[in-house]
This record gives C-alpha cells, structure tokens and sequence, in this order.
C-alpha cells in the first residue's frame, strides 16, 4: 500500500480543492466544500496510512454537504495514468472486455418475454454500438422485454440515447444536461434510425431496478419511465444525476468532479438523491419473477 510519506496529503487535496472550485457544478457549494477540505487538512483529519483510506475520507467530506455521489477521490488499486480522463476508461475497459461489451446476458424466457441484461456500465458508445445494437435487434422479435439494470453503475449518457432508440418508434427528447454557470445546455434525442431492428414502442417493456443501480443507468430507467414506456420493477436506485470527470491526482487516486446536472422534459426535475422510485416496489432478488409475471398477465390481456 502506498504510504502518506510517499504521497502527502496536502498536495492532493490542494489539488482536489481547485478542481471543484473551477468545475464543480454548483459554485456556491463548491466553496462550501473548499473551506471543509482545507480545515480537516490542517486539523490532521487526513494524516492516515494510505491512499485508501485518505480517498474515502476525503470522499465522505465531499459529499457531506449535499450527498452528491459523483463527488469523490477515488482510489484505484492499479497505478493510472495521469491524463484527464485515464483511470476511469482504462477501469472501463478492462469491464468492457469482459462482460461482452456490456449485454453479458440475453435470454428467452417462456411466453417469448425476453431479458437483456446491460452490465456492468453502459459503456462509451464507441465501443459499446455493436454488441448493444446486436443484443436488442436478437430481443426485438420478442414479445415482451425485460431490460436488466440491477448491477449497472452507470456510463455514457450518449448509450443511454442509443439504447432507449430501440425501445421507441419515435424521435424522442429523453434528457437536457445544464452546464456550470447556466450559460450552456445540451439536449439529448433518440435516434432517428438505429443499427438492426427496433422492439419498438408498444410491445410491454420492463425495467429491473436496484439499490446498486446508478448514474447513467438511472437516466435510462428514468426517462423510460417518465415518457410512460416502461415499468420500473424493483429497488429504489441510488441517486446520481450528476454528469462528471475525472483528473489523476496521485498514481492511485482520482478526483471525480460533477460539471452539469440532468433535468428530464417531463418531470422538469431528475432522481439526484432521490433516486428512481419503481413503479413496482420489490426486493431486487425478486424483480425478474415479478416482471415475468406481469409481462405474462399483461400478454394474457
């Protein structure tokens, strides 16, 4: 384990400090933070025996303000690369590699409902296009679809649009990112025309949830379910909104820093700490039963 001697705490968090002063998303608390970070600084709060445990520290100061998840120092176990950006995609990478590019399972279960697992993120669109695309086009003749997001921790925003083109007839507004300051926004549409076919969007479609559930993948089960195309089965998921980047401060440590916030067209909000609520509360165990079940009754009607 790297040890404090080696890494010294006071540059990192300096460092960690301007970064969420230039780019979080809310200034205001941004300085709020600041202050905290260098009074727990000076007050020897992080003078511990490693980067692990300065990263969660530190992590807990973050969010103690407002629980904003995506605001962490995060610690790799494997050395990264310094550039912007790096530790993240190369920790994607190697998930992408081996999780068949994110659709580890597709599965016909009986009745013709099928089920597509998308785990563990929904990788950048780049790479994640082809065995995503090939995935829903195999579960397009289906008669009912169940999209599995239990274990997905979220991703690319951009997949969130690709995806959710598949499970629509039309273009459809899904999402508007609002930057820092207010000043710039950017909106996200599905797309006109997708690789494959379509499920489209009238066939009954379902959408597992848990408490693990977050980020990206919560985009994708929220403007789902706020367009009234799916039915949310499962746990409250975990509660990020919040797009964000990441910068290497240390060989093992990442800063990870919101730069804009989500708000849905429909709802005018998003699920930032409160997660997404499922239309259909159960144990997340429980959900691809319970799913089933209704996509069964549903088809029976």
């Amino acid at each position: 384990m790297t040890t404090l001697t080696k890494l010294r705490p006071a540059p990192l968090v300096d460092e960690t400090v301007r970064l969420l002063t230039e780019h979080y998303v809310f200034p205001e608390t941004a300085e709020q933070l600041a202050g905290l970070l260098q009074r727990r600084l000076t007050e020897g709060a992080y003078d511990v025996g490693g980067a692990e445990e300065l990263a969660r520290l530190v992590t807990a100061d973050l969010q103690s303000v407002n629980g904003d998840r995506h605001l962490r120092l995060k610690y790799h176990a494997d050395p990264v690369p310094p550039e912007q950006g790096a530790a993240t995609r190369d920790a994607m990478r190697r998930d992408f590699d081996t999780s068949l590019g994110g659709a580890p399972r597709v599965e016909l279960l009986d009745g013709r409902v099928a089920v597509v697992e998308l785990a563990p993120m929904l990788f950048p669109l780049e790479w994640a296009a082809e065995p995503l695309g090939a995935a829903l086009t195999l579960a397009s003749r289906a008669q009912a679809l169940i999209v599995d997001l239990r274990s997905n921790r979220g991703g690319d925003p951009d997949t969130v649009a690709f995806v959710c083109s598949y499970l629509l007839d039309q273009h459809t507004h899904l999402n508007t990112m609002h930057w820092r300051g207010g000043e710039r926004s950017e909106q996200s549409w599905s797309l006109p025309h997708v690789p494959g076919a379509r499920f489209g969007g009238s066939k009954p479609l379902y959408v597992l949830s848990s408490g693990s559930t977050f980020s990206a993948a919560e985009e994708l089960a929220y403007d789902l379910q706020q367009l009234g195309r799916a039915v949310v089965v499962g746990e409250r998921t975990r509660g990020g909104a919040h797009p964000c980047r990441g910068w290497t401060v240390h060989p093992h440590l990442e800063a990870t820093v919101p730069i804009g916030r989500a708000i849905n067209p429909v709802s005018g909000t998003n699920w930032e700490g409160t997660g997404v609520q499922p239309d259909v509360p159960c144990a997340a165990a429980d959900s691809l039963d319970h799913a089933h079940a209704l996509a069964l009754a549903r088809l029976a009607g």
